[in-house]
């Protein structure tokens, strides 16, 4: 079975704002705008037999925007950081340091309660592996950054640490192609 999977990762807004550990808010106008200049790009990708969202506003309205009319997907969700969540991480840090140093070293460590990397890596993997496509499939998922991350560790079956060293501009695509067990990453012009 050969499956297609583009994955689309949804706009956090305004740089001026704080990135905060699983921050669901709306787009707002910057979003908004980084949509419409996007959409030439990511429109086509809407003829995918299959169309899925993370369960976060942005995932969600960014799908709608761009004409996808995404399925919901609770294994998308954003990386649940527990008692982090809604906070930056230099707070994290002012109120921690050595919780989120553990962080960033062992990728089994959840300082915060919630899902380690390595739990985030395998859920976002398992849904990726389960996805009912018949040979020659091709799908869409707009998700949050962390998760477009996680995804891509996962296809790779690459180490953990690789996650800290990838970065999914708003409105990137990444294309995966394979089936479960052996995906390639395809970096392909824009269109």
């Amino acid at each position: 079975m050969h499956v297609r999977v583009t994955l689309v990762t949804a706009p956090l807004g305004a740089t001026g704002l704080a990135e905060r550990f699983a921050d669901d808010r709306p787009l707002d106008q910057a979003a908004w705008h980084a949509v419409q200049l996007a959409a030439h790009a990511l429109v086509p990708l809407s003829a995918a037999g299959l169309r899925y969202c993370s369960p976060t506003h942005r995932s969600r309205a960014t799908g709608d925007a761009l004409g996808f009319a995404p399925l919901v997907q609770p294994a998308l969700s954003d990386w649940d950081m527990g008692t982090w969540r809604g906070l930056t991480l230099a707070e994290a840090a002012a109120h921690d340091p050595r919780a989120v140093d553990a962080w960033f070293r062992d990728p089994r460590a959840a300082p915060y309660g919630g899902e380690s990397l390595l739990d985030f890596v395998t859920r976002v993997g398992g849904w990726l592996d389960t996805r009912p496509v018949e040979d020659g499939g091709v799908l869409v998922a707009v998700a949050e950054p962390a998760v477009v991350r996680a995804l891509l560790v996962y296809a790779l079956k690459a180490p953990p640490a690789t996650y800290w060293s990838l970065d999914p501009g708003p409105l990137s695509t990444a294309t995966l192609t394979g089936h479960p067990g052996r995906w390639i990453l395809c970096l392909e012009p824009p269109r």
